[in-house]
């Protein structure tokens, strides 16, 4: 019998000797044409994502020239993973690190961040270079205005591309024996492209270097023609830009690829499904273009992508299907009326209530844990009553000693009956006079209790309208 130690790593001494060495899963559940299609599981790294491997080399090679001094502070524009992934490697050294990172980034990756000490600042996704809240720009002015502070700016960093020339390349060589026809990557920082289209230049000239590129970049475009025009507007974290890195050596890239929002999400949440891969969202960009890559080829090809972050970072955005009905990303039949603005509906289980008989105790923990200040009060569908905070706090204020059996009381006894509804025929110019009242939408159909629409779900729906 074997001894199963043997197929076991050794006993790492940090955090930092698990970067890298990722495994590689081959597909087996999806249609990929004539080819064979491997995935390299970047998201074992021990922050999750690629990006561990470019933090780990920026801050050693900052280490080695000199301009990263003990205690001294680290300075990054990202969208999330490259912070991530410096978080892990600063706290481990005993380093600073400031973040400046645009506002559609996940809030999980924010909330990861600020557990591990790191000083977030957000700022806005909808401007670009030059101007004075482009989170590049104001990394770089912060690090200027900041003695003994290091701008990492993995855009321009040469240690970024290092360490896929160093790690990322040879491993996907290694483990495919040597074989591999097409590299399907994406570009934000252009780490990963010129560090593996060099190594394979080099080692595998066979190799193709494939671009996935979201709707909106100016990358697919730039490869196709040698120019771009005005970038637009993707949800897509990690890749895609609006202009191009120094870092991106995009001479190297032989085919790309444009994929839509909604095929990335829809493609992550496949691979999760047929594959038990839990990936983010630019690992659905690069997988559905390498699907779309084995799909078109004639004869059989050996293509390696990568999963560059776990899934578990989006759990509240792709993942979540009131989120993606709020993009327009679910299939749900339109009505034309208010039925179509509802992102959470009372009977798919979307909106947190409460029931007329049960305590106040409840209503509490429920409005506590979901971080919502009233509940709507349901009995058998039909909305009876809305309870909020300041509803429970007149219940159960007085004497200390009473207090406890306050809190048992039904909410029946402490919910406001006298709600206003809107009927679901009605079309959106009903909305704005219930906002003014500084009240949410309540919307039924007859007396069943359909949902809620709110300031936020008019907002989405006007853009998905625009």
């Amino acid at each position: 019998m074997n001894d199963p130690k043997s197929a076991l790593p050794p006993v790492a001494g940090s955090a930092l000797d698990l970067i890298g060495r990722t495994p590689m899963l081959e597909v087996r559940n999806l249609d990929t044409g004539p080819c064979r299609l491997f995935l390299k599981l970047e998201s074992q790294n021990p922050g999750g994502s690629i990006k561990d491997r470019v933090a780990r080399s920026m801050i050693e090679a900052a280490e080695a020239d000199g301009s990263l001094k003990p205690g001294g502070t680290i300075i990054e524009a990202t969208a999330g993973n490259t912070g991530l992934g410096l978080a892990q490697v600063a706290a481990l050294k005993g380093y600073k690190l400031i973040l400046i990172v645009p506002d559609k980034m996940a809030r999980e990756k924010i909330l990861h961040l600020r557990a591990m000490g790191v000083d977030v600042r957000l700022t806005r996704s909808d401007v670009g270079k030059g101007h004075p809240e482009y989170y590049q720009d104001m990394a770089q002015a912060l690090a200027q205005s900041i003695p003994g502070a290091i701008y990492a700016n993995q855009f321009e960093n040469p240690a970024n591309p290092r360490a896929h020339y160093v790690g990322t390349g040879p491993e996907i060589l290694a483990q495919m024996d040597g074989d591999v026809d097409a590299v399907v990557v994406g570009v934000g920082s252009g780490g990963t492209l010129t560090g593996v289209g060099r190594y394979m230049a080099e080692q595998s000239p066979k190799t193709k270097m494939v671009l996935a590129d979201p709707v909106g970049s100016i990358l697919c475009d730039y490869v196709a023609t040698g120019t771009y025009g005005e970038a637009g507007s993707w949800i897509v974290e990690g890749i895609g830009e609006d202009f191009i890195p120094d870092n991106a050596q995009m001479d190297l890239v032989s085919k790309a690829y444009s994929i839509s929002d909604r095929e990335s999400v829809d493609t992550a949440r496949l691979l999760l499904r047929k594959e038990g891969v839990l990936a983010g969202s630019s690992s659905g960009t690069l997988l559905a273009a390498a699907l779309r890559y084995c799909r078109e080829q004639t004869q059989p090809k050996r293509v390696v992508t990568l999963v560059c972050d776990t899934g578990a970072k989006y759990l509240t955005k792709m993942f979540n299907d009131m989120w993606l009905a709020a993009h327009g990303f679910d299939q749900r039949e339109l009505h034309g009326d208010l039925r179509d603005l509802i992102a959470k509906r009372y009977a798919d289980g979307g909106v947190i209530a409460i029931g007329p008989g049960d305590t106040l105790l409840t209503a509490y923990n429920r409005m506590r844990s979901s971080d919502i200040s009233q509940l709507p009060v349901v009995d058998h569908g039909r909305l009876v009553g809305i309870l909020d905070e300041s509803d429970i706090l007149a219940a159960v204020e007085g004497r200390d000693e009473h207090r406890g059996a306050r809190f048992k009381t039904p909410v029946a006894d402490a919910m406001t009956r006298q709600i206003n509804t809107l009927q679901a025929h009605q079309g959106v110019e009903a909305l704005p006079d219930v906002f003014e009242r500084d009240e949410v939408a309540l919307v039924v159909d007859g007396e069943e209790f359909l949902g809620v629409i709110t300031r936020v779900d008019l907002l989405n729906h006007l853009r998905l309208e625009a």
